[in-house]
């Protein structure tokens, strides 16, 4: 793999420190003031999300009486993106371990997803971010699936169509990201035996049948016992069905906008495996910028986002609350100018067409190296 060397951000021994020191510092002044108003809000966004939930499936019971039964499955939808993003995600980044409130522990939380949540901490907590974009050490570049980067050998039998697949991945993705925590990809290649991972299979297995039954059999059963005196057992419950099917696709195409809009629009940076060989707090403060982008919006849409717009401070400091992330941007963005160091932020649609434009460049052979495949400049004592 050949690789260039990065041209921007700090270039001296000194510099590098520098930088690393008035991150620090950003990430300890917020430290401080966390506590009484972040435990306020996330209370706030658990109760937003059973309200949310109990609305929409109250709604659905009412059968296909259309007002109702798309008001219901919007809601749903809409509850389920929240629990997922503002809720389950940073709660199991630990971010609000601090109140211990066991409704809040980022070790036992469960969320609405068959994704399991011992598999998800292992996977995107530890090895994504320790790898961000690092080229054959981070498997959620592309989920195994796509080829985002002309560092990735190109396959005549599998990558021309992945435009087609990454549909199914748009609709299926929490079905996809939970079979991306056994490494199918290497299970498929044979770089990986199953019995490797029967426990991870195990796991799955076990909060798949948890979900399928909630959402596809008992649920619509409760429906049909309610609606029952009315003689509309089938009608409600096949509703019922309908309902949560489409509220699991709302989400589902929602979550995977947002965590691809954070890692695969055009300007980001992808980093060969020696950039981590030796690396400091200061060059991984660096690689998580350089392989973030922010998407601009509302407050609403921060929210739904899971603040993962603030995609950049999130990787900065994932285990601080996430609704401090748009007070720091501010920081976090003067020093990137400092230091001449991109920050890459846009709007929602824009960056969501840059993603499209990568996936469809690289499901061809090549592809521009340009700033996708860097190592970090060697840094000296004096300018260069």
């Amino acid at each position: 793999m050949t690789s260039q060397r990065i041209t921007v951000g700090p270039r001296t021994l000194q510099e590098m420190a520098a930088f690393e020191q008035e991150i620090n510092a950003v990430k300890a002044e917020v430290r401080q003031r966390v506590g009484d108003k972040d435990a306020r809000y996330i209370r706030t966004i658990l109760w937003t999300v059973r309200i949310l939930e109990i609305s929409g499936r109250g709604l659905l019971m009412l059968g296909w009486f259309p007002p109702t039964w798309l008001l219901g499955t919007f809601l749903l939808g809409i509850s389920k993106i929240i629990d997922n993003m503002e809720l389950g995600h940073n709660v199991m980044h630990g971010q609000f371990n601090f109140m211990n409130d066991p409704r809040f522990n980022g070790d036992t939380f469960e969320w609405d997803n068959t994704c399991p949540k011992e598999g998800w901490r292992q996977t995107h907590n530890f090895f994504f971010f320790t790898y961000t974009n690092v080229i054959g050490k981070d498997r959620d570049f592309g989920y195994g699936m796509l080829r985002l980067s002309s560092d990735l050998r190109w396959s005549k039998f599998y990558h021309p169509f992945q435009s087609l697949y990454m549909l199914l991945m748009v609709v299926y993705f929490e079905w996809f990201v939970a079979l991306h925590e056994m490494q199918t990809d290497k299970l498929f290649t044979g770089r990986l035996a199953f019995a490797d991972m029967r426990h991870e299979w195990d796991n799955i297995k076990r909060k798949v049948k948890r979900q399928f039954l909630k959402d596809y059999v008992w649920l619509p059963l409760l429906a049909a016992v309610v609606a029952l005196p009315f003689g509309a057992s089938v009608d409600v419950a096949l509703a019922v069905l309908a309902g949560n099917f489409l509220g699991n696709i709302i989400r589902n195409v929602w979550a995977w906008a947002i965590i691809f809009c954070g890692h695969f629009t055009d300007d980001i940076y992808t980093f060969d495996r020696k950039t981590i060989e030796g690396e400091t707090q200061g060059q991984w403060y660096l690689r998580q910028i350089l392989g973030s982008s922010n998407i601009k919006g509302s407050k609403l849409m921060h929210i739904m986002s899971g603040n993962l717009s603030h995609q950049i401070e999130h990787h900065l400091f994932p285990d601080l609350p996430a609704n401090r992330y748009a007070e720091v941007a501010p920081q976090i963005q003067a020093i990137c100018r400092k230091y001449n160091v991109p920050y890459n932020m846009g709007r929602f649609l824009p960056q969501l067409a840059t993603v499209m434009k990568r996936v469809l460049r690289y499901s061809l052979p090549g592809g521009p190296q340009k700033a996708m495949s860097m190592t970090l400049e060697p840094l000296s004592t004096e300018k260069a």
